[in-house]
């Protein structure tokens, strides 16, 4: 594989693009890693009673559905979007995984993860007392996801 860069001043924005024989693993993970470093500095759009607030996504903890729509958790803050969980699914980088039919969580963000067997496990995030459960059926890809973080991060 190479690796090329090619400077052009007269660009209005920066692009990376990837030419490949055919899309394999390999290729797929340098595109979310890609995806991952972008979507570092980026602000999402929250909104709080009349207010319209841009808080970067990396302050996210988790987004779950609650009865007013769709929630975005900070450490100490609750905000409102406007989009469903399946569009937020699509969209957010790679370290945001569903862990429930109604919560998608930032793994950069846990702190622990305790594991029941008999139901739900609970994921608690630095520097906050708010906990989100994760189902039996997320449980595995969460640790996959984590486990793939951690040999990243090494």
């Amino acid at each position: 594989m190479k690796i090329r860069i090619n400077l052009d001043e007269t660009l209005e924005e920066d692009e990376v693009v990837i030419n490949c024989r055919n899309i394999d693993p390999q290729i797929l993970a340098i595109q979310k890693k890609v995806s991952d470093i972008i979507g570092r500095g980026q602000n999402f759009v929250l909104y709080k009673d009349d207010k319209e607030f841009y808080v970067p996504l990396d302050q996210i903890l988790f987004f779950e559905t609650s009865s007013d729509g769709i929630s975005a958790h900070t450490g100490d803050n609750m905000f409102q979007t406007k989009y469903r969980l399946y569009e937020l699914e699509e969209m957010l980088p790679g370290n945001f995984i569903r862990v429930s039919k109604s919560t998608i969580l930032n793994t950069s963000k846990i702190y622990s993860l305790t594991k029941n067997i008999t139901s739900t496990s609970v994921v608690q995030f630095d520097n906050s007392v708010k906990e989100v459960y994760v189902s039996r059926s997320y449980y595995k890809a969460l640790k996959i996801k984590l486990e793939e973080r951690y040999s990243y991060e090494r």
